[in-house]
Parts: structure tokens; C-alpha cells; sequence
């Protein structure tokens, strides 16, 4: 049983073939997948998937990429979908200074009042983190989520990681662990207690090796997993088994 915490499977590269990604995701042991949103239409269509399919969990939220288009009314929507009882966290939210397509300072502040909302609707949080380590880290600090988080496709280095541990996140890892330049990647995940990591996919983006190139899917995480049991020294079935007791417990499902 595995759990893949990070997916956008209502992606149009799906509609084709939707059914058979399923399929094959069952055969493989992919037993959950959080499909995760990055503004209010994609936090409503991951509430659909997760209540059309009972394998699928909702994350809701504003992505940076989108912060600048937010109103008050997108606040109420989400808050509103947050009551659903499928919905386990607010994501993705955060930082992005790779591709800057919202001004920082608004990027800052939505993200800010994501973690508020994120509070007041009880769930935890999901972190997009791209080249804006030292902003992110003040953030959480100063704004901390009362419900806990997840730094999604984790990328910083071993000391930002230990400072996120003892604040209590979680640290997820995607396709990039796999690749061969993925030194500081793999040095966190060696390092990081195995009961405060994660797996994921992100797809259809970051496709793990071998099939890196390629359209990515929830059955592919079963190369993170096997990465990370190379990693860590364990068996498969005790990498799959901690990861996914650790999304039962961050996303409250214990």
C-alpha cells in the first residue's frame, strides 16, 4: 500500500486515457493519491475527483504562480470547499522565484493568508518551494501552520531541513531523488527520520528514471520508494509502509 501525497491527475494530459492511468495504479499497490489544487477551478475539480473516487483525497489552494488573480471571493469559495470531508490539506501554496509569474511581494502575501485560512479550516498545509528558501523559512516561522505541513518535492539543503523537522513538517520526495545530479536531494533523504518523509509524484511533472521524459503517473512512485528504501537501507514493503503511516498522520486519517 502506497500513498502518493502530491498528484494533479485532473490534468488534460489524462483525459484520454484517465481509466487505464487508474488501472494500472491499482495493480501497482498505489492504494491513495492526494490530488492536489493550485487555484480555486482546480481545488474544485480535485474535490470532484475526491469524491467520485473513494482511493482519492483533496488538497485545495492557491499555487504562486496564480496569487496575483486572487480576491476576497476566492477566499469564501475555498473556505467553503474546505468543509468537505475528503479535503485533507491546503495546497499547493507558497513561494516560486524560478519563474516569478506573480510579483514576489504578492506571492508573500497570499501565501501568508493561505496559512490563516489553512488554520481556520483545521487541515494542514502543502509548500511549493522554488528558489525562495530563505522567504519560505521566514514565513513559516513567523506564521506557523497549527495543523502541520508538508514541503512538497522537497529541494533545500540538510540544515533547512533540520530546521523544518523540529518545526514539525514533513518532507516529501518526488521523481528528482531518482535523478543522477540529485547529490544534495539524496543527502536529506538519507538524513531525514523515516517516520517525517513522504512520497510522491507530482505528476504529470517530474517523472521519476527510467522513464524520466515521459508523461508521469500516480504508479510511478513506486520508483521513489524504491529509491528511497536504496537510501535508507530498508526493503520496499518497509518504505511503503512508514510513508504511508506518515500521510495517514499528517493528513489525519490515523
Amino acid at each position: 500500500m502506497i500513498w502518493d501525497t502530491h498528484a494533479h491527475i485532473d490534468d488534460p494530459s489524462y483525459a484520454d486515457d484517465f481509466q487505464e492511468v487508474v488501472t494500472r495504479m491499482k495493480s501497482a499497490g498505489i492504494s491513495r493519491v492526494t490530488n492536489v489544487g493550485y487555484d480555486f477551478p482546480s481545488s474544485g475539480r480535485s474535490v470532484k475527483l475526491a469524491l467520485d473516487y473513494n482511493f482519492i483525497y483533496a488538497a485545495i489552494g492557491v499555487h504562486p504562480h496564480n496569487a496575483e488573480g486572487v480576491t476576497a471571493e476566492t477566499w469564501e469559495k475555498l473556505l467553503e470547499l474546505a468543509k468537505q470531508p475528503k479535503v485533507v490539506a491546503w495546497g499547493e501554496i507558497g513561494l516560486d522565484y524560478y519563474r516569478d509569474l506573480s510579483p514576489r511581494s504578492v506571492q508573500k502575501e497570499v501565501f501568508i493568508q493561505q496559512i490563516k485560512l489553512a488554520n481556520e479550516a483545521g487541515l494542514p498545509i502543502i509548500i511549493h518551494d522554488r528558489d525562495a528558501h530563505h522567504d519560505i523559512l521566514e514565513i513559516v516561522k513567523a506564521h506557523p501552520p497549527l495543523y502541520g505541513g508538508i514541503f512538497h518535492c522537497y529541494s533545500g539543503s540538510w540544515e533547512m531541513a533540520e530546521i523544518l523537522l523540529k518545526l514539525g513538517f514533513y518532507l516529501s520526495f518526488a521523481g528528482p531523488v531518482t535523478y543522477k545530479n540529485a547529490r544534495h536531494t539524496v543527502e536529506v533523504a538519507k538524513k531525514a527520520p523515516i517516520d517525517r518523509i513522504l512520497v510522491e509524484t507530482d505528476s504529470p511533472y517530474l517523472t521519476p528514471e527510467p522513464r524520466r521524459g515521459k508523461r508521469n503517473e500516480p504508479t510511478y512512485v513506486r520508483e521513489v520508494v524504491m529509491k528511497l528504501a536504496e537510501i535508507k537501507n530498508l526493503s520496499f514493503e518497509d518504505t511503503a509502509f512508514h510513508t504511508m503511516h506518515n500521510a495517514e498522520s499528517v493528513f489525519k486519517l490515523v
